[in-house]
């Protein structure tokens, strides 16, 4: 007990006293609040993270934490914290809560202007926190309450790129935007780690330098049983969290080295996916190997049950090499070929999250179909939507998509578009009868309807047709130029148009 109270009182005279602790708390409270400079800052080092994100660029996502002004009122948190200073508190958080949101809403603003709208690695890197990043963002925050208080402002660069506080937001405006909640989630979660732990980093520099040295026993303890609270609230789940990703890892190591020995030594694994979240276990692989060594699927799946001790679902694509030819240009025509596979998942996968959206489920509702390059969805009523609505899903998501056939089943039930047919003097339909029969008959063939039943059409053309059955047999050539056949009202197998005739009302 000598010995600490000798190194604590040494501690006070050699080092706190040191530190100009006024000018460090005017410095703080200076850069805590809300101010016009804070509120830019953070609109544009938001927008500079979300396109980095977007883009995968983690140069760009680097340069949107150097610019962050968002460690500024979570250090005011942690020193408010450390003095029971309740008005530096309450201008801490104020800016905190009007930053987050700003934040997050334009991010997600930026997202659903932006054509890309696809997760990418740099995205999908801030959705799963862990202890490490506890620890991490621990340890930064412990240097930069440090450079802050001692005065080391080049520290500060540093610390600004260790913590990560506008990437994770800028994730959630991403999450929210696309309507992937799990992805929203996880960065949020990330976001709130790191705010939490610099807060509490703070504190507990502040007080090791002297801050607060006024306050009660009964206070210290207080911020005492503050910290230790919160940080084993947060390490528990972290820790499952880290703990969940190293098992993933353990188990992706054997599944690589279970499909090298049963496929060959001579064998080479090119890509490896495993979805972690389905059951059984599902992995998808591509292996070259030379020609005589094709190996079959059911073996390669035998292997790695064995080896894991659990049943999966592999689906193995094995580009297969001549060893008789020229070894290299052979391996390397095999690795464009498994390239070429990879891209084409890639895109399939991405094709399939698009459709889900547009149609409002979720990527395993798409059916897709890679070596045709076909994918079909049957949708879910969505507030508002017509025929019209999902029609121009459908046609969006294939022009950016060249080659593959896109399929969005409107949902069984909806109203086909009235069709208010006339003719003009040259006896054509107007172009709005035209459009409206274009989405009757494309919604007719995703729901496998054969053909249109045209009110009027008689069951053969008489020699001088009235007015309303010059319209049906109009009409129905119309239907005929869309690929359907145009039957009379009341045949079998057929869905009926919703067509105004004149003098007739209009047909239900």
């Amino acid at each position: 007990m000598a010995l600490l109270r000798q190194t604590l009182a040494w501690w006070r005279n050699h080092i706190n006293a040191e530190v100009d602790h006024p000018a460090v708390v005017r410095r703080v409270a200076e850069e805590a609040g809300w101010t016009p400079r804070f509120a830019f800052m953070v609109i544009m080092s938001a927008a500079i993270a979300e396109l980095g994100l977007l883009q995968s660029s983690p140069a760009v996502v680097i340069g949107a934490m150097l610019i962050s002004p968002l460690m500024s009122p979570i250090m005011g948190l942690g020193f408010g914290l450390a003095l029971f200073d309740f008005p530096s508190l309450k201008r801490s958080l104020a800016a905190l809560g009007i930053a987050v949101p700003l934040a997050v809403g334009f991010t997600a603003l930026i997202v659903l202007c932006s054509p890309l709208k696809s997760a990418t690695p740099e995205i999908l890197a801030r959705t799963r926190p862990n202890l490490f990043d506890l620890v991490v963002a621990l340890f930064s925050a412990l240097a930069g309450t440090f450079a802050l208080i001692r005065g080391k402002g080049e520290t500060i660069v540093g610390v600004a790129i260790a913590t990560a506080l506008m990437p994770p937001l800028a994730t959630v405006g991403f999450g929210l935007a696309t309507g992937n909640t799990a992805i929203a989630g996880g960065a949020f979660a990330l976001f709130a780690t790191n705010f939490v732990t610099i807060a509490l980093s703070a504190m507990l520099m502040a007080r090791l330098y002297g801050f607060g040295h006024y306050l009660s026993s009964q206070q210290s303890w207080l911020q005492t049983g503050l910290l230790v609270a919160v940080f084993v609230v947060m390490a528990v789940p972290l820790g499952l969290s880290l703990q969940r990703i190293a098992h993933e890892a353990v188990t992706t190591t054997q599944v690589r080295a279970a499909l090298g020995n049963a496929a060959g030594r001579n064998a080479r694994i090119t890509q490896l996916d495993i979805d972690f979240q389905s059951a059984p276990l599902t992995i998808r692989a591509v292996l070259i190997v030379p020609r005589q060594q094709a190996t079959p699927t059911t073996k390669l799946n035998q292997a790695i049950a064995a080896r894991l001790h659990q049943p999966v679902d592999l689906q193995v694509d094995q580009v297969l090499i001549d060893p008789a030819s020229n070894g290299l240009d052979e391996t390397r025509a095999a690795v464009a070929r498994a390239q070429d596979q990879q891209i084409g998942q890639q895109h399939a996968e991405q094709i399939a999250a698009m459709v889900a959206l547009a149609a409002g489920v979720t990527p395993a509702d798409v059916l897709i179909d890679r070596e045709g390059q076909r994918a079909q969805v049957a949708a879910r009523p969505l507030d508002g939507a017509t025929l019209a609505t999902y029609q121009a899903l459908e046609s969006r998501i294939a022009s950016s998509n060249a080659g593959w056939t896109i399929a969005i089943v409107p949902p069984v039930g909806l109203p086909l578009v009235p069709v208010s047919a006339t003719l003009d003097d040259k006896g054509a339909l107007s172009p709005a009868a035209l459009e409206a029969i274009r989405l009757d008959s494309w919604a007719a063939k995703r729901w496998n309807w054969p053909a249109l039943a045209v009110p009027g059409l008689p069951a053969t053309t008489p020699p001088s047709p009235s007015s309303a059955q010059r319209i049906a047999l109009a009409v129905a050539q119309a239907v005929e130029a869309q690929g359907l056949a145009a039957r009379p009202a009341g045949s079998d197998r057929t869905m009926r148009l919703d067509l105004s005739l004149p003098h007739a009302g209009r047909s239900r």
